[in-house]
């Protein structure tokens, strides 16, 4: 009896050591190939970049636009007071204020933080116009333009790219291969149309 359970013992390790490679085979196929490997140390890549593009923005070019004079660096604080908070006054009516959104925040103030919406849509366009910048001297640097030039299909009007020879959308030809007509007739339907 006890060879029995041992044979079955080793051959239910034997078949579980089986699975466990098929299944670390299977795993380093799909993680290991080569376009997801490609995949993930581009987003790598890309998450520096964009730490190196967020930093020119907040650390370069922000402080010399806080130079303008109704500008200051803490335009992100900037707000206006819709509603205000219990705390808003003095009992004797004098008006107290906040001097930031936390302290507007936590009174209970509604308001208005036209601050923070001008420094996001600020951060945006200038990092924006430096990621066009770096593209265009990457293009200038290394002969490869990478912004590529778009028209829009004369069929569907999406755009495409400029050497496009066929529209991926409507597959309509770009150079009027469809627009000549057949030459020696005969073609079908010639004869219902004239």
């Amino acid at each position: 009896m006890a060879d029995v359970s041992h044979s079955s013992l080793e051959e239910y390790g034997n078949e579980f050591a089986a699975r466990a490679r098929a299944t670390f085979d299977s795993f380093t196929d799909f993680a290991l190939r080569d376009n997801v490997l490609e995949v993930a140390v581009g987003l790598i890549l890309a998450a520096a970049f964009s730490a190196v593009a967020n930093s020119l923005v907040t650390d370069i070019l922000l402080p010399v636009v806080s130079l303008i004079p109704w500008i200051n660096r803490n335009l992100d604080e900037r707000f206006a007071v819709m509603r205000p908070g219990p705390q808003y006054r003095y009992p004797n009516g004098t008006v107290v204020g906040y001097n930031t959104r936390a302290q507007a925040l936590e009174d209970g103030a509604l308001i208005w933080a036209w601050g923070a919406f001008l420094d996001a849509v600020l951060r945006f366009l200038l990092i924006a116009a430096s990621l066009f910048a770096i593209a265009r001297i990457y293009g200038y640097v290394a002969d490869d333009n990478i912004i590529k030039k778009q028209v829009r299909c004369k069929e569907c009007r999406k755009y495409i790219s400029e050497k496009a020879r066929r529209c991926f959308n409507c597959t309509s030809w770009q150079d009027g291969r469809e627009d000549v007509k057949p030459r020696g007739g005969g073609g079908q339907g010639e004869d219902l149309l004239s």
